[in-house]
């Protein structure tokens, strides 16, 4: 399983959370390619080696044109709904957009809807955290992990005037999710931790460090200068599972409804795959009296039990959450890409003892190609198997 664990030592921001993987071997093309999925424009993605403080890194600007407007949650919203983003990145941006909306509103006293985005409703914005959610997803990253956060001190321009650091929305998110802060370090006066990165880590990050093997490490460089190194790097490698035998111990937690909607149940468990958990399902079922209905269950990692388990009370009619411990083996696994006619295709291999026990393409790139040639898609499919040796 791949997992990434993303070091704040100075803090976080969209720009440099999407540097970060960039550095770290995200391909640029393939964020463009991903991001064209968004029906925004007038922007362009520069990305520069640099050097700070001793260290180097990838520092990114988003270049926009001229006259480009801010947005509301609902035309944001609308924009994520509405694209061909892949869909786990789609689940993961409306989810983290949708923190910040909610505490947005919260603060501002308005409904939800009505809350207009200012700063984080800008096209760089929307493009360093759905970018991020790409990023994640191309990478194949199953699960997010960050490290305690420093927020800074004094004050931040906004348009709302001068407001004091940590921003309202940062604080108001990291206090829902009861994330571990530290103090700012010497010479950090500022902010350190933006709004739309606290909305990312508060959303799809499990704070504590993993156990891991790394295996690439990425650093993102922010544009303002600090008196010390202005970053943060990512470590991306395999964790949690015992290669030795794959046993794992997880969690399952479930609930039983007679009373949400199939478009309920269906969003409930894209929220809870966004969030990190291993599988989510719903299963029908009959209750007293009678009733049809139906069990929304999930499969989590202990750590993940506490936040998966809100998302259930917050986003089902449910007035209680069940869970058990359970065990299972899991098979190793791993990447690769393979060349067909019509383009490239990750195919996810399932390993046995160090040997190849089978795979399968990744439906979303046979998908897209389907739709780009006019081939069946299981031609396509058949051809992928092939190439990989299957």
């Amino acid at each position: 399983m791949r997992i990434i664990y993303i070091d704040c030592f100075h803090g976080a921001a969209g720009d440099m959370l999407l540097a970060a993987l960039l550095d770290a071997g995200l391909d640029l093309d393939a964020l463009r390619r991903g991001l064209a999925g968004l029906a925004i424009g007038g922007y362009g993605l520069e990305l520069e080696r640099v050097q700070s403080h001793g260290v180097g890194g990838a520092r990114l600007r988003v270049r926009l044109d001229a006259g480009q407007p801010a947005r509301d949650w609902a035309q944001i919203r609308g924009l994520i709904t509405e694209s061909s983003l892949p869909a786990r990145a789609r689940a993961m941006a409306l989810a983290a957009f949708g923190r910040l909306a909610r505490v947005e509103a919260s603060i501002h006293g308005v409904p939800v809807d009505a809350v207009h985005f200012h700063e984080v409703g800008a096209v760089d914005s929307i493009v360093d955290m759905v970018g991020f959610c790409v990023g994640i997803d191309i990478l194949d990253i199953s699960k997010i992990y960050a490290s305690p956060l420093p927020l800074g001190r004094g004050w931040v321009r906004t348009q709302h005037g001068p407001m004091p650091v940590p921003a309202p929305a940062t604080l108001a998110l990291l206090a829902e999710v009861a994330a571990p802060i530290i103090p700012a370090p010497p010479g950090s006066d500022g902010e350190l931790l933006t709004p739309t990165a606290a909305a990312l880590l508060a959303e799809l990050a499990s704070f504590g460090q993993p156990t891991m093997r790394v295996q690439r490490v990425g650093y993102g460089i922010g544009t303002k200068e600090f008196s010390r190194l202005n970053g943060l790097r990512v470590w991306i490698g395999e964790g949690e599972a015992d290669e030795e035998t794959g046993h794992e111990h997880l969690a399952e937690l479930r609930c039983n409804l007679d009373d949400a909607t199939g478009e309920a149940l269906a969003y409930a468990a894209e929220r809870l795959l966004a969030a990190g958990a291993l599988d989510a399902w719903a299963s029908p079922l009959v209750m007293k009296k009678g009733r049809p209905a139906y069990q929304l269950a999930c499969l989590a990692r202990p750590g993940d039990m506490s936040s998966l388990a809100e998302i259930i009370l917050r986003e089902t009619p449910s007035l209680g959450v069940r869970w058990s411990m359970v065990e299972r083996r899991a098979a190793g696994r791993d990447s690769l890409s393979v060349e067909t006619p019509w383009g490239a295709v990750r195919v996810k291999r399932k390993l046995l003892d160090g040997a190849v026990a089978g795979g399968a393409p990744e439906y979303e790139d046979c998908a897209a190609l389907a739709r780009a040639s006019g081939v069946p898609l299981d031609e396509i499919y058949r051809t992928a198997m092939r190439a990989a040796g299957l």
